[in-house]
């Protein structure tokens, strides 16, 4: 009877050290996906805090008399007249109208400095589209300068260091007091290219760029990948050569994204000539580090179709050919799609590769063709984040944003193909 007691003593303090171990283990688990959680909320939330702003643009609305005199300009058709022109100069005395205490050249100078650098461009291009328009009062909007955005936007935020004079904060305050100041949404962002000044830079370029790079990328990698995972898995005969190509794409999937730059600058760009800084040559760089995320999932796809299919369809005389592409490829297409939309997204994202291949270069214009010279969100954001200018960090962080609202499409799309198109067995 002793013996059967301490039996069941041992039994019980085992037990009760596995039931704490467990508890344990769940507890570190749960703690686990906590840290998880609460870092992407942090970094979420400093996005967000930083880059909603981003969104926001501020400007300065006034009544401009394009003056003749005062622009030095008789003719807006004649070009000659372009060059010695003052386009800038209706536009500060629209602005002392507004401020008539700034009476001194001193403070009409910094007066002056509320405008955006391309302030003059808007009258210059007003006056070239409608000749008609000298000498008439026109209500025009104009971007004002990052400073005074900084300061409007950040007045209460020490994060920020607002770099205009005392004088200059009690004028903007007056003018927003008006309302000649106001912010609104920018549709700037998302209607133009990069631009040195913050109030002009948008992300449309980018986001072309990115389409079509991604283009390029889906059209070689997708049918590329699929067509090697159904040889490697139907129809390749099981021998060292094989089992060598196998364990490469294995490995060219864990191989730093940076060396595919490097391999696209030594082919495509030393070797072929092909030019620097376009969409066909990011989008084969991209191919190349995606091929074995596909090739890598299709294989996995095409594994989990059940072998009574294949033989199903063997039984009733289909040939090896018609197997695979009537019967196996269909069913496994829901998982190629999945790890396709993944691979993109991972594509999506990279930067390194595409620094190598110049299309890190400050690009103004919004790319035509596959062959004009573009860059991409994830390159976009690391040229305005190593600005030293204020309005380019908000900016930066807007794009973070429109980048990350991309990928989770992206992968949400993934996740819905695959509830959608899968069948179970």
């Amino acid at each position: 009877m002793t013996d059967q007691r301490s039996q069941a003593e041992i039994v019980r303090k085992s037990l009760k050290r596995r039931y704490r171990t467990e508890r344990r283990f769940r507890l570190y688990g749960i703690l686990a996906i906590f840290i998880a959680l609460a870092s992407l909320f942090i970094l979420f939330a400093d996005i967000i805090s930083k880059g909603h702003t981003g969104f926001v643009k501020t400007t300065i609305t006034l009544d401009v008399t394009l003056d003749s005199g005062m622009m030095y300009l008789d003719d807006p058709t004649d070009l000659d007249q372009w060059s010695s022109a003052d386009f800038k100069a209706p536009i500060i005395a629209a602005l002392q109208a507004q401020v008539p205490q700034a009476a001194s050249a001193a403070e009409k100078r910094e007066l002056g400095r509320f405008l955006g650098t391309f302030a003059d461009s808007e009258i210059r291009d007003l006056l070239t589209k409608n000749p008609e328009l000298l000498n008439t009062t026109q209500t025009i909007e104009f971007p004002t300068h990052d400073r005074v955005s900084v300061y409007v936007k950040h007045a209460d935020n020490p994060q920020y260091s607002i770099k205009l004079s005392e004088q200059q904060q009690l004028w903007v305050d007056e003018l927003l007091q008006k309302g000649i100041i106001d912010t609104s949404f920018n549709d700037v962002l998302f209607s133009r290219g990069d631009s040195r000044e913050p109030a002009n830079a948008g992300v449309l370029g980018a986001i072309v760029g990115s389409l079509l790079t991604m283009l390029v990328t889906l059209a070689i990698s997708f049918p590329v990948g699929i067509a090697a995972a159904v040889y490697l898995e139907e129809f390749a005969p099981q021998n060292k050569l094989t089992d060598f190509i196998e364990v490469n794409i294995n490995n060219l999937a864990a191989v730093p994204s940076i060396i595919f730059g490097l391999l696209g600058l030594a082919v495509f760009i030393n070797l072929f000539g092909m030019p620097r800084s376009v969409p066909v040559v990011g989008g084969l760089v991209l191919a190349l580090m995606t091929l074995p995320t596909i090739i890598i999932s299709s294989r996995a796809a095409i594994k989990s179709v059940p072998p009574s299919i294949r033989e199903a369809a063997e039984g009733v005389g289909a040939s090896k050919m018609q197997v695979v592409l009537h019967h196996v490829v269909p069913l496994a297409m829901p998982g190629m799609l999945t790890g396709s939309i993944i691979g993109m997204a991972q594509a999506l994202g990279e930067t390194a590769p595409l620094l190598l291949i110049g299309m890190v270069a400050f690009i103004v214009d919004v790319p035509d063709g596959l062959f004009s010279s573009a860059t991409v969100l994830p390159v976009q954001i690391y040229l305005w984040a190593s600005s030293s200018e204020q309005g380019f960090v908000e900016l930066a962080s807007a794009a973070i944003m429109v980048l990350l609202t991309f990928m989770i499409i992206m992968n949400a799309l993934a996740i819905w193909l695959r509830k959608r198109l899968e069948r179970r067995w």
